[in-house]
């Protein structure tokens, strides 16, 4: 018997429990982590139960009539255990629209969890949505390095590399991210942007989470010339930050940062540089693809999808 409900604070523990064994769940599903911007959204998230028991999690804020998987993360999406299979996610599905249209929604927008991500194939939730009528809406495109098939830095890239170990640029984490912060704050601002996280978020979600989300810095002596903030996720390490100064760009301190730390997670399965898409995904950066792409990495697609209920 498979049922859902709406999430509540005291089912957290039973939420990241979900979390920990499911197929495609990560550090951003924990709600630990979701919860860090609960101010932002009013919460809509779902618990799937089989008999009582949690066997997936559906991470959801309401807007309006509008449900979304999440607005506050990259991607989300039915969690789901080994328990939950082709036909269950089809009638977990029925019951997930069900629930929603009794509240007055009328969309769901669904932010599916990339396949590498995935710890094991959990990919019922895109057949269920076929099958609802749900139609894509966006795709991005992310790269990837997978980092136990053959890849290759370029030969200029090499060289950019090569020029800065010969800079006497010293790599090293740093528990305190306010001066990288500082510095990501300027860089964005030349685009017209800013971090997704303020100073005290970053803080926070370091605090909470401090082996999974970690900074790493490239300095010479005390300069700081580019940083990284790294989301270890286990089979995957995702860059979820990346910026360099004016003096790391001619140095070239972000390319060893990179190689540096694309070879200290030699052993997970991918390296993630996220997205290198805008105006969702109607236009490619070329430049910043072509960055990650130096370094062996290759695309995969962020889809969203559009299902009215």
């Amino acid at each position: 018997m498979l049922t859902v409900r709406p999430y509540e604070a005291k089912d957290a523990d039973a939420w990241d429990t979900v979390i920990a064994e499911s197929r495609n769940g990560v550090l951003l599903h924990r709600r630990g982590y979701m919860d860090y911007h609960a101010d932002r959204f009013v919460d809509c998230s779902l618990i799937v139960e089989r008999n009582g028991v949690p066997v997936a999690v559906l991470p959801a804020n309401v807007q309006g009539s509008t449900v979304a998987s999440h607005g506050g993360l990259t991607y989300g999406g039915l969690i789901s255990t080994s328990a939950l299979r082709a036909e269950s996610t089809l009638e977990v599905f029925g019951k997930i629209a069900g629930f929603y249209r009794s509240k007055g929604i009328d969309r769901l927008i669904y932010k599916a969890v990339p396949h590498v991500f995935h710890s094991f194939p959990a990919e019922e939730d895109l057949y269920a949505l076929h099958r609802s009528g749900a139609r894509l809406r966006r795709r991005d495109i992310a790269s990837v390095i997978a980092l136990r098939e053959p890849f290759r830095f370029t030969d200029e890239r090499r060289r950019a590399v090569n020029k800065a170990r010969d800079a006497d640029i010293r790599i090293q984490p740093n528990a305190d991210p306010s001066g990288f912060h500082a510095l990501l704050t300027e860089v964005l601002r030349r685009h017209d942007a800013v971090p997704t996280h303020r100073l005290d978020e970053l803080r926070l979600l370091q605090t909470r989470f401090p082996e999974h989300i970690v900074l790493y810095e490239a300095r010479r002596e005390a300069e700081l010339l580019a940083g990284a903030v790294v989301y270890d996720f286990g089979r995957v390490v995702h860059t979820q930050y990346l910026a360099a100064s004016e003096e790391g760009r001619r140095l070239n301190a972000l390319s060893l940062l990179l190689a540096e730390l694309i070879g200290r997670y030699a052993g997970r399965h991918y390296f993630s540089f996220g997205i290198s898409t805008e105006q969702e995904g109607q236009v490619l950066n070329g430049g910043l693809v072509a960055q990650k792409e130096y370094f062996g990495a290759r695309g995969i697609a962020h889809d969203f999808y559009e299902w009215a209920l």
